[in-house]
């Protein structure tokens, strides 16, 4: 196993397994850079965990069921799904924040870190936003 795994395999415990927001920032560089699909580009340590303890904070109880994992040179990627209950407040980009929902959720995603010196320098996470939202019971009904 190379350092981009094993540092994967960390952020990815010390988020879900056994939560520890502190652990995530020792995880990335001061100047990473995270893209997700709720928040975009995310610059800086500070920011990222940020992030990540808002998601925490929403769905505390969370797991991660790896299906696919992969290392090539400095980048590793995991493929899995990520479930639990909203049992917190969502945070919303504008500042506020709704209710927990109380709903469970369970999302299928993508994670990439690329990996030097021990910290994650970039980091991508992809996963379905409007099922993500849909399964919270967030999105307007549709009228036929």
């Amino acid at each position: 196993m190379g350092e981009a795994r094993e540092v994967m395999d960390r952020l990815t415990e010390a988020l879900t397994t056994h939560p520890d927001i502190k652990a995530v920032g020792e995880l990335y560089a001061e100047d990473a850079v995270a893209y997700t699909p709720d928040e975009g580009e995310i610059h800086g340590r500070d920011n990222i965990v940020e992030y990540w303890r808002q998601m925490t904070d929403a769905v505390p109880d969370s797991t991660f069921e790896t299906l696919h994992s992969y290392e090539a040179g400095d980048t590793a990627i995991d493929e899995g799904i990520f479930s639990g209950r909203n049992t917190g407040p969502i945070q919303l980009p504008t500042g506020e924040s709704l209710p927990a929902t109380q709903k469970d959720v369970r999302i299928r995603g993508v994670d990439i870190a690329t990996v030097r010196d021990g910290r994650i320098v970039d980091y991508r996470l992809y996963f379905d936003e409007m099922e993500f939202l849909g399964q919270l019971g967030l999105l307007p009904d549709e009228t036929p």
